[in-house]
């Protein structure tokens, strides 16, 4: 995708009018095409079909950049009682989120004091909880609070995002929390100066996050649609015989479905990205901003009854 077009979906992605009018229409016209749902009670037929085909998930309430403390707890509440339905319905199941849904841009110590709940409870259910990474302007932020809680909690892992020019020294400073983590190429917009602009640049960049890692012996999810980095990991993991239970492929729901079933019969762990709520909207059009093929995907899904 040229830069113009990546960027008109990433406009579109931060229009408070089209949000506002997404929100308006529901989320019937996405839920079992690109989000699971509009809460998490009406995701779980979603996640139990897709774990009968073999696919593990991890779920995502929607909604970020939260400026209000009382909703940023009850965002926390909703993510604990998710955490106890995937528990007691026996998903196959991870959760992920985003610390400023939980409050990293209003207060230190309320993100603090919600995530550790949160992690409190994923503990007891022994249900992994993924920190998402969101910016730049807010990733060492999230890489400090990750490597803090990781001190004391086992059922945590973060995200590294490959077009940041800074993620390879990440990588290597995370090395000694022996970190579950998921690499991906990214999805902001971002300035030249953080951030390779050219995505021949991302993919190198990408290749060697993906080996470092795994060569690391950390457990690794590579979250991507893209053919090449598929097989590049599938070589990979043949070159240096890396154990096929050290590491997973991650995709979006709805999209790439016969791929995922496919790597599944190859004895891969795939991982669906199951995101439910009714703030889609923003979601949907970065996704479509990281790839071209998405585009595609996407519609095909959304018109499939």
């Amino acid at each position: 995708m040229n830069i113009s077009s990546r960027s008109f979906f990433l406009y579109l992605s931060k229009n408070k009018a089209l949000n506002r009018a997404a929100q308006n229409w529901g989320g019937n016209i996405a839920a079992g095409k690109i989000i699971g749902g509009t809460d998490f009670p009406s995701s779980i037929p979603f996640i139990r079909t897709l774990n009968e085909q073999g696919l593990a998930v991890t779920v995502d309430h929607l909604g970020e950049f939260v400026t209000n403390a009382a909703v940023a707890r009850e965002r926390t509440d909703e993510c604990i009682r998710t955490i106890e339905m995937i528990a007691s319905g026996s998903l196959d199941s991870q959760v992920s989120l985003k610390l400023t849904s939980l409050g990293l841009d209003i207060d230190a110590q309320l993100v603090y004091e919600n995530l550790a709940r949160i992690l409190d409870a994923a503990e007891k259910q022994k249900i992994m909880v993924t920190i998402d990474m969101e910016d730049e302007q807010r990733c060492q932020k999230t890489l400090d609070i990750f490597k803090d809680f990781k001190k004391r909690y086992s059922y945590v892992s973060t995200v590294l995002q490959a077009y940041l020019y800074r993620t390879e020294n990440d990588l290597n400073d995370l090395h000694p929390y022996q970190p579950f983590l998921r690499l991906v190429k990214g999805a902001y917009q971002e300035l030249p100066d953080v951030a390779f602009p050219e995505k021949t640049d991302v993919d190198e960049n990408y290749k060697r996050l993906i080996k470092t890692q795994l060569l690391n012996g950390h457990y690794t999810a590579i979250a991507t649609h893209d053919d090449n980095m598929i097989d590049h990991t599938k070589q990979l993991v043949k070159d240096h015989n890396i154990s096929l239970d050290s590491f997973e492929f991650q995709m979006l729901y709805g999209m790439r479905t016969s791929t995922q079933q496919e790597l599944v019969k190859e004895g891969y762990k795939t991982r669906v990205y199951v995101p439910y709520g009714s703030d889609w909207y923003g979601f949907f059009m970065r996704r479509l901003a990281e790839r071209p093929a998405n585009i595609a995907f996407a519609l095909k899904g959304m018109a499939i009854k």
